[in-house]
């Protein structure tokens, strides 16, 4: 518009010298003229030597947690950019306001944003947008830079000091020996060396002995192989954000897990969101990390409910593996599965997110007391409560206690 105006403003007095003989007139016009060049090349100018460098505090992080990035933006232009709006494109749950910037021929200036992570998922920054103008205000270009930071937001995890899950059912002295080609702490016996083997699972004594080098054999431990299948279905969610089964439900599958891989023992995971995402257990760290990537994008929209999960994957629960199911569903289909799994000797515990305590949602009265009749280690979730407290001792422990204290009064 501006532009427009000062075109007719410079025609209007070029016109008005020629019909006049004013040179005045003429020479305004010419004058007009030249401030719209002159502002054109600038504007061109301004932003054709701006870049931009991109960085981050971290590339993860849990909710709760502090982040920031950081972008600088150079000018290699021999004219000065009197102002620059520099705005980043993020799908973080807060949107960041564009930032003005006056940057000097030759010069940089670094702007650094502070967040909370609010929410689980994958977030990106970037690219960025860089719009100037000339010192008129007449003009305006806008460049786009590419660049990016990606930030993986996982959930947040507590303290489970307390919490205990049924060792899998093992026979001898509690241990079944199937070997393995990681390093673990039970060491099975010695092979000869083939190559491939690491050096360092060279057994020395053996191989003075023998004269040949002798590697040594782990087996696993199955009392530790546990298995979490997490609810992902979305007709038993309720809550909203933070206050949600699901973020309560992410937030003890990350605990478990994390607990699990720090006390160096096997822990697969499974769930059935938009597909289904199926990690087999181990105790590596790699392991944690790419449970708590699922955890981090793994949305309760979908449309297969836990019932089905367990009885399609069975399967994998024998006699030497313990299955923790964490769920808000009040459908006693699932618990008829757990049934069914302890029947073939696998170890069962559940977690039941109470759903009636999060909003509008049938009590889990009946799955509780169905889980506790057939023996299930069953802990109870509700809003507001001690995710730490609530897994440290079981509804079956509770009752148990209180079957006591009964029978104890007079």
């Amino acid at each position: 518009m501006r532009v427009l105006l000062v075109s007719l403003v410079a025609v209007f007095f070029g016109v008005l010298g020629l019909s006049t003989g004013v040179d005045h007139y003429f020479r305004l016009s010419y004058l007009l003229v030249l401030v719209l060049l002159a502002g054109w090349v600038w504007t061109h100018f301004s932003v054709s030597g701006i870049t931009v460098n991109l960085r981050g505090s971290t590339t993860s992080a849990t909710v709760g947690q502090k982040a920031w990035v950081q972008f600088t933006v150079f000018n290699d232009n021999l004219l000065p950019s009197v102002w620059a709006e520099v705005r980043q494109e993020a799908d973080l749950p807060n949107p960041w306001p564009p930032h003005v910037l006056q940057i000097p021929s030759d010069a940089s200036r670094t702007i650094r944003v502070d967040f909370e992570c609010q929410r689980r998922g994958r977030f990106t920054v970037g690219p960025t947008h860089v719009a100037s103008g000339d010192p008129f205000g007449l003009f305006r270009r806008q460049i786009t830079l590419s660049g990016t930071h990606s930030l993986v937001v996982y959930p947040r995890t507590v303290d489970l000091t307390g919490f205990t899950l049924p060792p899998a059912d093992l026979p001898g002295e509690g241990r079944h020996r199937r070997r393995t080609h990681f390093v673990t702490p039970n060491a099975s016996g010695v092979r000869d060396y083939v190559y491939g083997d690491s050096f360092n699972r060279i057994h020395w004594p053996s191989t003075v002995r023998t004269g040949r080098l002798m590697v040594k054999e782990f087996e696993l431990d199955p009392a530790s192989e546990t298995w979490i299948a997490l609810d992902l279905h979305r007709d038993v969610q309720v809550g909203e954000d933070l206050e949600s089964t699901e973020e309560y439900g992410a937030t003890v599958a990350a605990s478990i897990a994390h607990q699990y891989i720090e006390s160096n023992r096997p822990i697969g995971f499974m769930s059935f969101g938009h597909y289904l995402d199926i990690h087999q257990p181990e105790r590596s760290g790699h392991q944690l990390v790419e449970i708590m990537e699922s955890l981090a994008l793994a949305k309760a929209e979908g449309t297969v409910p836990i019932a089905e999960l367990l009885a399609g994957e069975a399967r994998r629960f024998g006699r030497y593996s313990t299955l923790l199911v964490v769920t808000s569903s009040t459908d006693e289909a699932w618990v008829y599965q757990l049934q069914h799994l302890i029947r073939r000797g696998a170890r069962v515990a559940a977690v039941v997110i109470e759903g009636s305590t999060f909003g509008q949602a049938k009590d889990s009265l009946q799955v509780v007391s169905a889980l506790l009749a057939t023996g299930v280690q069953t802990f109870l979730v509700k809003q507001g409560g001690s995710i730490s407290e609530s897994l440290g001792v079981s509804e079956t422990a509770r009752s148990g206690a209180r079957q006591e204290r009964g029978t104890a009064a007079p």
